[in-house]
């Protein structure tokens, strides 16, 4: 029986699949707002503004003591636009649908796929909490432990968690896990499959993933210290002095400040743990000064809501970077489902082509347009999808370097 042509629409849902099945990193983030651009008819350069959850303070007492909301916002813009050619001919039509993908579309979606996957990786360089030791790649337990007390202190929900490792990282945490405390069905399947897999040291999936990416922190150099007396709440900059003139941070550099320590958002208290911070944006220092960096999280004492820090900065407090200067290091990622969110929107379906198509399912929206080349019977097509990518809750991930 002769097998009937495929259509522009079987092609675009089996591209789907092929995507969606070749995602890692975003697969298990949050896409709860992709309606929302889908409903407005999202452009390049649309933004959504997410308002985070409010936060107050207990208070003791009989006497009822109101408060203000302490409302925060983020925005999620739909920032990206990826797409992938495929070139078939009339032939290949008539094949069976798994045979056209296999050899047609798979080869090209897991290109794009990884592509959208790397790019989502770069959510590292708003997270600032971080474990491990910058050039060691992970492969013990307690590297995977330390990131889950990370969230644990920043009042994460358990579950969904993720964590997502580069292929080095995979093989030590397989090789340094392999019988540890492990039922024997969890040591059978890493054994097959070289893989941590689900349910694994209270992560819902551990993935290895090729699109992690590398994170080259700044050239910074010196006796680093604090250069001002901090006393506004929810400054979201430190000046700094003792650099070595025109060296630099980048973002996505992490640090310390001697006696600042985290605090547990739900209590206020210490955690015994000093609060890391991550710089969001580039800078270069000036005669050894660094005015104004640019940091997350903002700085809230205990006695505010968004508490972030047990006290505030002194002056003359030693700066610690973390990581060699000038030296490249993967950042794995450690995550609850609601940290990172992911939005694709739906492109417009142009008109004067041969066919075009979109396909929605599970808050990804494809395209495919196709047209015809009537010199040599072969069908150009281009893939699509529309997206943007937020770290809407940082806390609640933490970066593992490698």
């Amino acid at each position: 029986m002769a097998n009937s042509l495929l259509t522009i629409d079987m092609i675009t849902r089996k591209s789907l699949e092929i995507l969606e099945n070749n995602l890692v990193i975003s697969r298990n983030v949050n896409k709860e707002y992709d309606d929302s651009f889908a409903v407005e008819g999202a452009k390049i350069g649309s933004t959504l503004r997410i308002r985070l959850p409010d936060r107050a303070l207990v208070t003791d007492g009989a006497a009822l003591q109101v408060q203000d909301d302490n409302e925060q916002y983020t925005t999620l813009a739909v920032s990206s636009q990826k797409h992938i050619g495929i070139n078939f001919t009339s032939a290949e039509l008539t094949m069976q649908l798994d045979d056209f993908a296999e050899r047609v579309l798979k080869p090209r979606i897991s290109q794009l796929a990884a592509s959208v996957d790397a790019d989502v990786a770069n959510a590292y360089k708003s997270i600032f909490n971080t474990v491990g030791t910058p050039g060691t790649t992970p492969a013990t337990a307690l590297v995977l432990l330390q990131a889950q007390q990370k969230l644990n202190e920043s009042a994460t929900a358990m579950s969904p968690r993720y964590a997502t490792v580069n292929p080095a990282a995979n093989a030590g945490l397989v090789n340094g896990l392999s019988g540890f405390f492990n039922p024997t069905g969890t040591i059978s399947r890493q054994f097959k499959t070289g893989m941590m897999g689900e349910g694994v040291l209270g992560y819902d999936e551990m993935n290895m993933s090729q699109s992690i990416v590398n994170h080259t922190t700044g050239s910074r150099a010196g006796t680093i210290l604090v250069n001002e007396t901090v006393a506004t709440q929810g400054q979201a900059t430190i000046t700094l002095d003792g650099l070595t003139s025109t060296t630099t941070v980048t973002v996505g550099d992490v640090f310390t400040i001697a006696g600042v320590y985290a605090v547990n958002p739900q209590t206020r208290l210490s955690t015994g743990s000093l609060q890391q911070f991550v710089v969001t944006a580039a800078q270069t220092a000036s005669g050894g000064d660094m005015a104004n960096m640019a940091i997350s999280p903002p700085m809230y004492t205990a006695a505010n809501a968004l508490a972030t820090i047990d006290a505030f900065p002194a002056n003359n407090a030693a700066v610690t970077f973390v990581g060699t200067a000038s030296t490249v290091y993967p950042q794995n990622l450690v995550y609850h489902k609601n940290a990172i969110t992911l939005a694709t929107a739906d492109l417009l379906l142009p008109q004067g082509v041969d066919m075009a198509s979109r396909q929605v399912h599970n808050g990804i929206s494809m395209r495919i347009v196709r047209q015809y080349d009537i010199n040599n019977d072969r069908m150009p097509c281009r893939v699509d999808v529309l997206y943007g990518f937020s770290t809407i809750r940082p806390p609640m991930a933490c970066r593992i370097w490698g």
